[in-house]
């Protein structure tokens, strides 16, 4: 029995100079909070292994301060547990406070003890007074710490999880042969066989749970190894938008690290995509933000406090999907970036088709009016009177200049069409600019009235202004019947201008064709002496500068147009 014993004594011995090791390199590697707490404790039950070598008979000095200083670091373990285990959930300050006050009085009470019984000894009152306490105080930081880890645990992947199964069923496997050995006062029995093995079990599970072996890692890893798998597989397959490989890989990510939330930025810094994020953004007290920056992707998830510590090796996974989601992401990217130019190149054809049908069959009349006029001059000339040949000559200059409006309104929208018109926005007196207007295309300037207020500034592109409202009053006196009423207000940081006529207005069933190009109403198509591409070409140079052109019928009656331009 007692060779039996010492067999198990070096075993344990060994075990917890292990696992103080192991924890002292963590602590090295980590430098943080939870690794410090770790390393004291198992460093401490290192240390109390090593002192239990040393004979403890109390003849002198020496050998009672090593009882004493053994004591004491039996007293502080526990408290040094539970620590760790608060260390990623902060304690109250109170209950903080109470536990290290009652850590202090014990180990306090164990120095003060004049002399401890040596085994086979009857013990006094006043030490199982103090053995009682020691025993409360263990069991009971012993038990919330194992609990605080057990509890913690059922939130996190499975690697993480099983560690802290381990650590807590070590801190209980500890308390329970604590409190078998320390009633009784004789160790050469089954009953302390019994607790060593005991022992040993718990040293072996604390080894485990704070540093297992890779082999144990990857089988515990197999489900989120599957998951990460199938995560990987999905971003090896097409995807049209960025959204759409978000979505592939969100709730993995958070399932391979405990996470309850997730989200993912492209290389922009753009939110792409998010997996269980509340309205107005995550508000946990106790979550843990953690980002796996990649190049091309940013994956962010708001994990528990203990992921860190105890998923380690998840985070690196982690990682390493969010650089895969980089690469699927600047794929999506070219491929966007091939689609837009495509599209582009196809929207160039189609303005390119549509000027060069419209520019043929617009041009088609003034050319063909043209040809006849420069005909009759060629063949017939020399017997038209003066008169006639007059006639012919203004004839030729009206169809010519017919023909340059439309050749300049056509190249007017062919650039609309395609975004070429630059848009160059300046502080401009909106009055000073409307009167300038309507001097320059008004019919009768004096049939205009303008009501626009004398301050009224507005930070919009001048030839915009000039192109629409000009457009708007020419067809007013065109189209409809003086007087004409311009006037504008600048409210919600928009500019408003108005212009209104007293004609008879837009016929309620050509109201939906009136910006189309081409178009003219039946009313106005016998005297039109337009090309119909007007109103198309003032909404174009109104949406460019990211306003509109809008129509309303007048009252009591007539025209009223309404442009409106932010400013």
């Amino acid at each position: 029995m007692h060779y039996a014993l010492r067999t198990f004594h070096t075993i344990n011995l060994v075990a917890f100079l292990a696992l103080g090791i192991v924890a002292f390199v963590t602590w090295r590697r980590r430098r943080d909070r939870a690794s410090v707490w770790a390393a004291a404790a198992f460093g401490f039950l290192a240390a109390i292994e090593l002192l239990s070598l040393i004979p403890t008979h109390e003849r002198n000095v020496g050998e009672k301060v090593i009882v004493r200083i053994e004591i004491a670091l039996l007293v502080v373990f526990p408290y040094l547990l539970f620590r760790f285990t608060n260390a990623f959930r902060r304690p109250g300050r109170r209950l903080a406070r109470a536990l290290f006050g009652l850590t202090a009085v014990l180990i306090v009470w164990s120095a003060a003890i004049p002399r401890y019984p040596q085994p086979g000894e009857s013990r006094n009152a006043d030490f199982q007074a103090f053995l009682i306490l020691f025993l409360v105080h263990w069991t009971v930081l012993s038990v919330a710490a194992a609990f605080s880890l057990w509890r913690a645990g059922r939130e996190q992947p499975t690697v993480a999880r099983r560690r802290m199964q381990f650590l807590a069923f070590a801190s209980a496997a500890l308390t329970v042969a604590l409190i078998l050995v320390l009633p009784t006062s004789n160790s050469d029995t089954w009953w302390a066989l019994g607790t060593q093995l005991l022992g040993l079990a718990a040293v072996l599970a604390f080894l485990i749970g704070f540093s297992p072996p890779q082999v144990v890692r990857l089988l515990w890893r197999a489900p989120e190894t599957e998951r990460f798998q199938a995560a990987m597989a999905s971003l090896l397959k097409f995807a049209e938008t960025e959204e759409e490989v978000a979505s592939r890989v969100l709730e993995p990510a958070a399932g391979l690290v405990g996470a309850r939330a997730a989200t993912i930025r492209n290389a922009e810094g753009k939110l792409v995509g998010s997996w269980n994020v509340p309205i107005g953004g995550p508000s946990w007290e106790d979550a843990e933000l953690v980002e796996a920056e990649a190049p091309g992707a940013t994956i962010a998830v708001w994990t528990t406090p203990e992921a860190p510590f105890f998923g380690e090796e998840e985070l690196a996974i982690l990682r390493s999907l969010g650089a895969v989601t980089g690469l699927a992401l600047d794929r999506v990217r070219l491929y966007q970036a091939e689609h837009d130019a495509r599209l582009q190149l196809e929207r160039a054809n189609e303005v390119k088709a549509n000027f060069i049908a419209l520019a043929a069959h617009e041009l088609r009349t003034p050319m063909t009016t043209i040809h006849g006029f420069v005909t009759t001059l060629h063949h017939l000339g020399d017997r038209l009177d003066p008169e006639q040949r007059e006639h012919v000559r203004e004839a030729l200059i009206q169809q010519t200049n017919r023909m340059a409006r439309l050749v300049e309104q056509l190249l007017d929208l062919s650039r609309l069409d395609a975004d070429a018109i630059d848009i160059v926005r300046e502080r401009v007196d909106v009055r000073a600019q409307v009167d300038e207007i309507v001097r320059s295309v008004a019919a009768d300037p004096d049939a205009v009235e303008v009501t626009v207020p004398a301050d009224t500034e507005a930070t919009i592109d001048r030839n915009v202004l000039d192109r629409v409202v000009g457009n708007l009053i020419t067809n007013a006196f065109r189209y409809g019947t003086p007087p004409v009423i311009v006037s504008a207000e600048r409210t919600d940081r928009h500019l408003r201008i108005t212009v209104e006529d007293r004609g008879r207005g837009v016929p309620p069933e050509f109201i939906p064709d009136l910006f189309e190009r081409f178009s003219r109403s039946e009313g106005s198509r016998a005297s039109a002496v337009g090309t119909g591409l007007g109103l198309a070409i003032a909404r174009s140079y109104a949406r460019a500068h990211g306003g509109d052109l809008i129509y309303e019928d007048a009252l009591p009656s007539g025209a009223k147009f309404r442009l409106v331009l932010p400013a």
